[in-house]
């Protein structure tokens, strides 16, 4: 049933990481004869799949699904190519289905195929080689106290082990003598479809249990010797992340494996924290838990009523 405005439907479903949005979007793009779009970014790439939890060839199989390794560990990419390429497919996939669900992690993303990615002034060449070396001579200490004192806001939702990502709202700020987190999203774009919002979460302790159950089932299944592989590709933005760096120490002898295993957990646990602040900060999602799929069906369908 299409929605009364004539309008296709976009279905988000999000939430921190491990809380169950595979296994659900698979059931639900089954109940609706539809395909899945990832906007996490870490399962962009090719060679990243033990450590960013890509779904399995069996999951893949069942449904179609779109941006799951389509890009080599060094392609460049960024969040206006993701947002242009997500476009363009939908324009094609809502040809042939009324509704299409886009799911993952990263809000940063979400938010740009939902609202349009903001066009920001150029930055000074000098300011920037400034903050290149500032970074480089510092370290990622001196970067996070410097975003903190120019955007608290944004400090609180960042992923902090993102230098780039952190360097490039320090830029903005400096550019426009305003907190990047302000700029944002200030005009949002029309699209040319509904968008219904929803996000999954559990229970604390249940959800830091998942984490730690996957992390164990990750270095089972041969995390390390993914990690290994990729050590020439070590110096990559994409590999600055949970799961990869902790085991780039643990190969470097900083740490014991156990040691690693223990602050890939540590570090999930944060990050999924950080996730679950992003999505509060929307107040248009539907908060729901995983296991409650009787009344994500009936939240999507009435939608389609209203």
């Amino acid at each position: 049933m299409q929605n009364q405005s004539g309008k296709k439907q976009l279905i988000v479903i999000t939430g921190p990481t491990a809380v169950g949005k595979t296994d659900l979007c698979i059931r639900l793009a089954k109940e609706f004869s539809t395909v899945i779009l990832s906007a996490d970014s870490r399962q962009f790439y090719q060679q990243m799949s033990i450590g960013t939890a890509k779904p399995g060839k069996e999951e893949l199989a069942a449904v179609p699904h779109y941006f799951i390794g389509q890009l080599s560990i060094d392609a460049y990419y960024n969040v206006s190519m993701f947002e242009q390429q997500a476009m363009d497919l939908l324009d094609d996939l809502f040809q042939k289905h009324e509704r299409i669900i886009l799911t993952g992690g990263s809000g940063l993303y979400i938010d740009a195929l939902c609202n349009g990615v903001d066009n920001f002034p150029d930055i000074d060449p000098e300011v920037r080689l400034k903050l290149k070396n500032d970074f480089a001579e510092r370290g990622i200490e001196w970067l996070r106290d410097y975003l903190k004192q120019l955007d608290p806001e944004y400090y609180n939702i960042v992923d902090i082990h993102n230098p780039n990502r952190m360097t490039r709202a320090i830029e903005v700020c400096l550019a426009t003598k305003k907190p990047y987190s302000q700029q944002r999203f200030g005009v949002k774009k029309t699209r040319p479809f509904e968008i219904l919002r929803i996000a999954l979460n559990r229970p604390r302790e249940i959800l830091f249990e998942r984490i730690h159950q996957r992390t164990n089932a990750m270095i089972d299944e041969g995390l390390v010797e993914e990690v290994r592989s990729l050590l020439d590709y070590r110096h990559l933005n994409a590999l600055n992340t949970v799961g990869y760096k902790e085991i780039f120490a643990y190969l470097d002898g900083e740490w014991t494996l156990e040691q690693a295993i223990e602050k890939i957990k540590t570090n999930t646990r944060r990050y999924a924290k950080r996730q679950i602040t992003w999505f509060k900060r929307t107040p248009d999602y539907h908060w729901m838990h995983p296991d409650e799929y009787q009344n994500i069906l009936d939240l999507i369908k009435q939608t389609c009523d209203a």
